[in-house]
């Protein structure tokens, strides 16, 4: 029984105790879960535009944050080389729509799916390739992206705010915001979602799979190189950070896998329950809960409310 106490009761104590560390941990969730959504962004993305999960949005990351420093090591200023790895990411995008998806119309989904694997682990071997296997360090200082901390008296106590996950969060919530309003507003944005829910209706009404395919797949690019950009500079720019990525899984179960609002929330939902759980379950049952924590929250949800908290209730009708 008190062992039970212990684990149920003793942090919620400690949050009262210690309302600084509270509002600390949540700060640092918020950070964390915007940066899940904007990863999970790059999944909606191309699950409306095909209807597949694109398993290689996580090496798109890396691909692009590693383009993007190789690109400075080789001696290009950081601004230019931030506008040729845009133009890299767009070449790639035009080539996997004519090598892969091209000869891939109106085929089952999961050899779309599978053809996204195959993607991956030919930027792995692309990457390795070119800009070797080691670590690099995100050019924060040449993209103007601030260092160093604030610290607000708050709650008896203080309360730091990196000035690099400021930035983050801003610039994460601005780009989530602007597709958002690109998906519900644009006409690009309505034959993204024809073209999810049929290949060959959207064919049928003159809509052009190959533009379609390109525009989205450069717009996953755009938001893998914010991504790899806004990651890095809280570490560095590593083949690891495709591991994070997959994080997204549980984000798109949560908010449901056509939402951008569902991606937002799915997002801030994980990071903050994961904050949280390392902070003030973790000591309780020996640590880890941020590695775990977030697939048991998205089994309770395929147990419970598989379409998440915003998808689309799916209906046979036999």
């Amino acid at each position: 029984m008190d062992i039970l106490f212990k684990v149920l009761i003793d942090p919620f104590l400690q949050m009262g105790a210690m309302p600084d560390l509270f509002v600390q941990t949540i700060w640092d969730g918020f950070v964390t879960g915007v940066l899940y959504a904007l990863i999970a962004l790059g999944f909606v993305l191309i699950f409306k535009a095909s209807g597949v999960f694109n398993f290689a949005q996580g090496i798109m990351v890396v691909f692009a944050g590693l383009t993007l420093v190789g690109l400075y090591e080789m001696g290009l200023p950081a601004p230019l080389a931030l506008l040729v790895t845009l133009g890299v990411m767009f070449v790639l995008a035009l080539a996997i729509e004519r090598v892969v998806l091209r000869p891939l119309v109106n085929q089952p989904d999961i050899i779309l799916f599978m053809a996204t694997f195959g993607i991956t682990y030919f930027l792995i071997g692309l990457g390795e390739l070119i800009f070797g296997g080691n670590p690099k360090q995100m050019i924060t200082d040449q993209l103007f992206l601030p260092r160093g901390a604030i610290e607000v008296k708050m709650l008896g106590g203080f309360v730091q705010f990196q000035k690099i996950d400021i930035a983050a969060a801003v610039i994460a919530v601005v780009m989530i915001v602007a597709l958002a309003v690109f998906f519900q507003k644009t006409r690009i944005g309505r034959a993204l979602r024809a073209v999810a829910d049929s290949h060959k209706a959207a064919l049928s009404v003159g809509i052009s799979l190959n533009q379609i395919w390109v525009i989205v797949w450069f717009t996953a690019g755009i938001v893998a190189l914010v991504t790899g950009i806004m990651w890095g500079a809280r570490s560095d720019v590593s083949f690891g950070l495709q591991v994070i990525a997959l994080k997204a899984l549980p984000v798109l179960i949560l908010g449901g896998f056509t939402s951008v609002p569902g991606a937002i929330v799915g997002g801030l939902i994980i990071g903050i329950g994961e904050k949280l759980g390392e902070f003030y379950w973790g000591p309780l049952v020996g640590g880890g809960i941020e590695s775990w924590l977030a697939y048991c929250i998205a089994l309770g949800f395929l147990l419970f409310r598989p379409q998440g908290l915003f998808g689309d209730k799916i209906i046979e009708r036999i």
